[in-house]
């Protein structure tokens, strides 16, 4: 029953490995470490909550719905909203999944974990290549102008070309004799 259940735990790590592998290719903050410790911590639980509590105290699906819970916790701490954009979704999506794929080892349901595995990959790595990039993307510019309608210039070249200037600032700066005006904006392109 030992070695039943460490197998189920070295799945989990393997599986959510590679899921965090690929984050980690992505230069996502929660990468390879963080994606094997949830999918490990998930069957974890899940072998306690089958195996961990005597007959009289056993509901296994209590321990299930507070690590999905917990889970979600985890998720909205990564997910953030900075400068009017909406960042980490995928990702905390990632780490719910793991978790399910914990869970799944966790039961033995190694071949449920497996596939959902390489559809999670599947879905993160080929349909991002097969898809035409439809979407937007943003782009951060910055540049420094010596007066403000110079600036001011840019700013209205920039939305001639059909882009959405998301944020914008400017800062003059005093330097000597002369001022600069220090801009920065993100803009929302195909």
């Amino acid at each position: 029953m030992v070695l039943d259940m460490a197998i189920r735990l070295v799945i989990a790590l393997l599986l959510g490995g590679i899921i965090g592998i690929e984050r980690e290719y992505r230069s996502k903050d929660a990468g390879f470490r963080t994606h094997f410790l949830v999918a490990m911590g998930s069957a974890l639980f899940t072998i306690i909550s089958q195996y961990g509590f005597s007959e009289a105290l056993k509901d296994s699906s209590r321990v299930a719905a507070q690590v999905v819970s917990g889970i979600g916790f985890l998720g909205a701490g990564i997910i953030i909203f900075q400068k009017n954009m909406v960042r980490g979704l995928t990702t905390a999506a990632g780490l719910w999944v793991t978790a399910a794929i914990g869970m799944a080892c966790g039961t033995g349901m190694y071949l449920v974990a497996a596939v959902t595995t390489a559809l999670v990959l599947f879905g993160l790595e080929v349909l991002h290549f097969m898809i035409p990039q439809v979407g937007t993307t943003v782009v951060q510019l910055s540049f420094n102008a010596p007066s403000k309608e110079s600036a001011r210039s840019v700013l209205r070249n920039l939305q001639g070309d059909s882009l959405d200037i998301i944020s914008y600032h400017q800062e003059r700066i005093h330097t000597g004799k002369t001022d600069t005006y220090s801009t920065v904006m993100e803009i929302k392109m195909k």
